[in-house]
């Protein structure tokens, strides 16, 4: 399979003339070969981008609308595509790939076309007989880089605020899994996208992303992927002062108080760590357990845990698939060696296991929060699990790591729920339920786990700028 990159509505060579080859997680065997984008290439699909945007950001918001509807209901019309598509390349099971993520990408589009026709300024009191109001309008074009564990729904939680609201956009997907990304984008042409209005260059990181980053006609760069990069793009975009919005890493708490519904959730959790296979940025990955249930919740997750089906994501009935990459397996393999060097207690899983990038889904009980398995994000289906005595405790213990992505709290004391949902630092707060999305709330994080938000009408005052006019009555 061979991927070109996409700017103004062509798939065109990498001007340098070289590729990447990327692997199938579930066999280690080349699955495509990508056009390998660099600053020249950036060059031109911000060129692209940048003389598109007058036309789009004056076109009828009626319009913006009706192609931003057609293409959500061109990604329901092609959801086997989309979703055999996405568990090749990131070697999530299918079944969720065909149940939530193109699902949840076409709620995306429907759900930001109506936002087009909707987003309004002010009418502002000052003194003298003067009429002043408020403009909302585009920033120009942004840069989105996502990351590769939900690729072809991260395009979309980046692409259709963006372009409601009249903005172009030149999308880097990740090197591991990019053929979503085009698919997209070939399905937003055929929605009636006008050139230009979207371009999207594969690569790595180091070269593509880096040469988005600090473009001078960037207006604003949108991120999802680790903190340490985070902290390399706010660097570099601060030679040209450009917008940034950052949704990083996270270590999130999941607590279970005694008085919850205990054995709820505690089935919960297993699916809240090891959804994705691990790989999500709120990951129940730190499991904190009320010290009187410990015993009960520890034997129901490592039930739970050992009952999941780890095979081909392809096969409807898996429900974990591999790692994303060689690298990816290695780095989550380390973590679980350092859990067995630290004295925490392995209760099941811990090993790779092939052909593929496949890692068994692993509990550790008897964890700290000195150790590193409790502190550092893994990325990967790893499950750290630590007892309490009482809120105060959980408090402390909840926002002891430099990362406020999310929490969750399984409680029937809604009082209690409420309290300490007000007291974590972190962007998104669960009761009683744990990875809930929609497309109208805002998501992003506190502390290290970056700021700005997505999704909701948080996402379209990031995406716009105000003007103030002034009219003199007099």
């Amino acid at each position: 399979m061979n991927a070109k990159l996409w700017i103004h509505n062509q798939s065109v060579d990498a001007l340098c003339g070289e590729t990447l080859d990327t692997p199938n997680p579930a066999t280690g065997e080349r699955l495509a070969t990508l056009a390998r984008g660099k600053r020249e290439d950036v060059d031109r699909a911000v060129a692209s981008a940048k003389s598109a945007f007058p036309a789009w950001s004056r076109l009828d918001p009626n319009e913006r609308q009706r192609i931003l509807w057609r293409a959500g209901e061109l990604v329901l019309a092609h959801l086997p595509e989309l979703a055999r598509l996405e568990s090749l390349d990131t070697g999530k099971p299918i079944a969720n790939a065909t149940a939530i993520d193109v699902p949840r990408t076409a709620d995306t589009f429907f759900y930001f076309a109506g936002w087009a026709t909707k987003l309004t300024g002010d009418t502002i009191p000052v003194r003298g007989p003067i009429l002043n109001y408020t403009l909302r309008e585009p920033l120009g074009v942004i840069a989105a880089i996502i990351p590769w564990n939900f690729p072809l729904l991260l395009a979309a939680r980046k692409l259709a605020p963006a372009l409601a609201v009249g903005n172009t956009v030149v999308l880097k997907p990740p090197e591991e899994a990019s053929l979503s990304s085009l698919r997209l984008a070939e399905i937003l042409a055929e929605a009636g996208l006008p050139p230009g209005v979207l371009n999207v260059v594969t690569g790595l990181g180091e070269e593509a992303g880096a040469a988005l980053v600090d473009h001078v006609d960037v207006a604003k760069v949108s991120f999802t992927g680790g903190t340490d990069t985070g902290r390399i793009i706010m660097r570099a975009a601060a030679g040209t002062l450009k917008k940034l919005s950052l949704e990083l890493g996270g270590k999130s708490p999941n607590i279970v108080f005694a008085d919850a519904d205990v054995d709820l959730a505690a089935k919960s959790a297993v699916s809240a760590v090891f959804y994705n296979q691990g790989q999500l940025c709120t990951a129940g990955s730190r499991l904190l357990v009320q010290r009187s249930v410990l015993d009960q919740v520890v034997e129901t997750v490592v039930a739970g845990t050992n009952a999941l089906v780890l095979g081909d994501p392809l096969d409807p009935k898996t429900q974990m698939g591999p790692l994303v990459s060689a690298a990816h397996r290695d780095r989550v393999v380390s973590y679980i060696g350092k859990g067995n060097e630290e004295g925490a207690d392995r209760r099941t899983g811990g090993g790779a296991v092939g052909p593929g990038y496949y890692v068994e889904p692993t509990v550790f009980s008897g964890v700290t929060a000195e150790m590193a398995i409790a502190r550092e994000e893994i990325f990967g289906p790893v499950l750290s699990i630590l007892p309490f005595d009482d809120v105060e405790q959980v408090a402390q213990i909840a926002d002891a790591t430099e990362f406020g992505l999310a929490a969750g709290i399984w409680t029937r004391d809604i009082g209690k729920a409420h309290a300490l949902a007000a007291r974590i630092r972190a962007g998104t707060v669960w009761i009683n339920t744990y990875n809930r999305f929609d497309a109208a709330s805002p998501y992003g994080g506190y502390k290290q786990s970056g700021f700005g938000r997505e999704n909701g009408r948080a996402v379209l005052e990031e995406l716009t700028q105000i003007k103030s006019v002034w009219v003199n009555l007099g």
